[in-house]
């Protein structure tokens, strides 16, 4: 069973039984930032801190950050995105994810949105 919850930056991560999760970019984050052009994909190990920069995100509007919802170890990276960076605004739930961690803290998940909450505070 997975469960999904959403940051106020318009990150989405979808919680696994395994104490891993997947991460992404929400559907009004990319119809905000235009076509992505180019998304720097962070390397497998590589530690990440909530609340900080773990990826570049370029569209033909602006650049943004991938901001880390919780904090971890990087254990796989959609490698798909550096040639095909419009699969995040294609589906940027599903084919569109940009990392999977292992995660050290899973209590920073409290911090987080349920959807109807992400859905009240887009409004």
């Amino acid at each position: 069973m997975s469960d999904i919850k959403y940051t106020e930056d318009h990150e989405w991560i979808e919680v696994h039984g395994d104490g891993t999760a997947t991460i992404g970019i929400t559907d009004f984050a990319q119809d905000q930032l235009g076509d992505l052009v180019y998304i720097e994909i962070p390397e497998v190990g590589s530690e990440i801190v909530k609340g900080e920069d773990v990826s570049v995100i370029e569209s033909v509007k602006a650049a943004s950050d991938l901001i880390a919802p919780v904090s971890g170890t990087i254990i796989d990276v959609n490698t798909a995105l550096e040639d095909e960076p419009e699969k995040v605004n294609d589906d940027p739930m599903g084919a569109g994810w940009f990392i999977k961690v292992e995660m050290s803290d899973a209590s920073e998940l409290e911090d987080l949105m349920d959807e109807a909450a992400y859905q009240a505070c887009l409004d």
